[in-house]
Formats: structure tokens, sequence, C-alpha cells
């Protein structure tokens, strides 16, 4: 694995209590970064946190929905109070309640899917951005997915979401570049957690997705 440096730099990591956030989290703990972390529920976060104190590393948990203005302010209080700054932001949380076809969604399944994929994330970089400023600069990523360019079948609200998710990315990158603040996208493909267990386990969704991937097989989360 590549090294680099995240030492006396903070980072905060959404969506951190498993698979491709909790990756993220240890790597990078592993590279020096004081790391707070945060998802919906604080038992799945203490565990990471263990982890990483229990390699040396720095951590904090602090429990947020990120479809939640108001979670997203105690939030962002919890990071002024308790560390002053902030250089990192990781958008990883999202959601995906509703497994069918589009005609079939209803309001509810629309609204908190774009809640928590593309309303939190936006909220999110405004009150990051305030204090990246401060500090000088900082890098922004927002987790997106393949599905953004690529939707696939029974996944068309999450899609679409994953979509803005990635014009945003590109928005916000011209608007804070000036204020040496860097925004950037992952779109990772099919990858091995809990939150794709559904597509792993239903056989001719898995079937589609392998085909359109060349070394014909997913990724594994950690």
């Amino acid at each position: 694995m590549i090294s680099f440096s995240l030492k006396d730099k903070t980072a905060l990591i959404t969506g951190a209590s498993r698979g491709i956030g909790e990756a993220i989290a240890l790597t990078s703990a592993d590279n020096g970064a004081r790391c707070i972390l945060t998802s919906r529920k604080i038992e799945g976060l203490q565990a990471v946190v263990e982890k990483i104190r229990s390699a040396g590393g720095q951590a904090d948990a602090f429990p947020c929905n990120t479809g939640r203005m108001e979670d997203i302010a105690k939030l962002f209080e919890h990071v002024q109070q308790n560390y002053g700054e902030l250089h990192i932001l990781i958008n990883n949380a999202a959601t995906n309640p509703y497994f069918g076809d589009m005609m079939g969604a209803d309001e509810r399944a629309w609204d908190k899917t774009n809640d928590v994929n593309l309303k939190g994330p936006f909220f999110m970089i405004q009150h990051a951005a305030r204090l990246m400023e401060k500090a000088g600069g900082g890098a922004i990523v927002n987790v997106s997915s393949i599905n953004g360019v690529r939707p696939v079948p029974m996944q068309g609200i999450y899609s679409i979401t994953k979509a803005g998710l990635i014009s945003m990315t590109k928005a916000y990158a011209k608007e804070l570049a000036g204020k040496n603040i860097r925004v950037n996208a992952l779109l990772p493909g099919l990858t091995e957690t809990k939150f794709s267990e559904v597509l792993i386990k239903t056989d001719w969704i898995y079937e589609h997705a392998i085909k359109g991937i060349p070394l014909q097989r997913q990724a594994r989360g950690h």
C-alpha cells in the first residue's frame, strides 16, 4: 500500500461504522490523522474507534444521521468545540431503502434516499468548508458510485442520487478551489459489504453486475 502522511490533520468520516467507511477510517488513522467517526448509531462506531486506538491511532465517535439538519449542526458544534479545525471530510454515508423498479417507488423512499445521499453531503460540505477555509484549505471526498454513471436494475433512485452527487462534486470543486479546498468523488463498483449484500445474493443482479466488470469479481470491503 502506498504510504502517505496525514499527521496533524483532522478527518471527519461519515458512515464510518462498517464497510468502505470503516476501511477509510482505519487507513486515515494509520497514516496519522485524528479521526472523527460518525454514523447513525454509536455502537458500531465504538468498535472502530477501539480498533484505531488499540493500533496507536486517534479517533473519536459522534452519532449523526446526515439526513437530518439538526444532527449535522450538532456534529459540527462538536468538531468546533473539541478540535477547532478540520482538514478532511469524507462523505461516505449513504442509504438505499428501496430495492425495486422506479414505477413502484413511493415518496417516502424517494425522500429518504435523497435526504441522506444528496441533501446530507451538500450541507456537510457547507459546514466543513467554513472550517477548512479558516485552516488554510482542505480536502473533501464524496463517495459516489459507478451507479451514478451506469445505473443498474432495481436501484434507480439510488443511482439518481449518486449521479447528483457527482454533479455536486464538480460544482463544489469549482466554487471552493479558490479557498484551497479540493473536492473529488470516488466511484466504487460492486464492493462486498453489508450494504451491498442483497445485490451479491440476488443471482440475476450479481450476474448482470459481474458482466460489466473486466476482472469478473467484486471488490472486497473491510
